[in-house]
């Protein structure tokens, strides 16, 4: 079909967005033709601040809009306790479940030689600043089970090795290759419940 080329261009725009197809971003794009210009405007000014405003927290590397995100600003969280993932997405997933009290380290990616990711170009240099700070922490490590995630746990169990820190893992519960976004709250609490120490 023809679209008028504006029409088209905001087609195109919302298919670049994670699954969604030719028709979903069809109807999307044809549903913004029935907002008011307000809402319109304000639809777009949403956009822009989150692109303009929304950054890594400086401690943990979630994002947020202020210097330091909200949980690390949280007094009432055990920040002895760090949950690491490898990205923002997963930290929604853990908060919707709702039983994690402590904080988080996200690492924003993962050790991946083969595709030229190393140790230094993911967050664990503050990680390891963050722990030498701790009386007796304990790292959650909640990272896919793929080669990467291993890879990436392996490496932070030996960087922690003959420290005073627990190093502890999500049990096995988990299918093997899932992305811990996509979980659902209770297998991610039972996971988190069952988490076992990295020996």
């Amino acid at each position: 079909m023809a679209y008028p080329r504006v029409l088209s261009d905001l087609i195109n725009s919302f298919k670049r967005l994670p699954g969604i197809g030719e028709k979903s971003a069809e109807r999307l794009a044809l549903s913004i033709l029935d907002f008011s210009e307000d809402e319109v405007n304000n639809f777009a000014n949403s956009l822009v601040d989150s692109r303009k405003n929304l950054h890594k927290c400086e401690v943990c590397g979630h994002i947020t809009d202020k210097d330091k995100c909200d949980i690390c600003l949280d007094e009432s969280r055990d920040h002895n306790v760090i949950c690491v993932l490898e990205d923002y997405k997963s930290v929604f997933a853990f908060e919707k479940a709702g039983n994690y009290n402590g904080v988080y380290h996200v690492l924003n990616g993962l050790i991946s030689p083969i595709d030229g990711v190393n140790p230094e170009d993911i967050n664990l240099a503050s990680l390891v600043s963050r722990v030498k700070e701790l009386d007796h922490p304990e790292i959650i490590i909640a990272l896919k089970s793929t080669i990467e995630g291993e890879t990436t746990t392996l490496y932070l169990k030996k960087i922690f090795e003959g420290k005073d820190v627990e190093i502890s893992r999500l049990s096995y519960g988990i299918p093997m290759g899932t992305e811990i976004d996509y979980l659902d709250e209770i297998t991610l609490d039972r996971a988190l419940s069952d988490r076992k120490k990295i020996s």
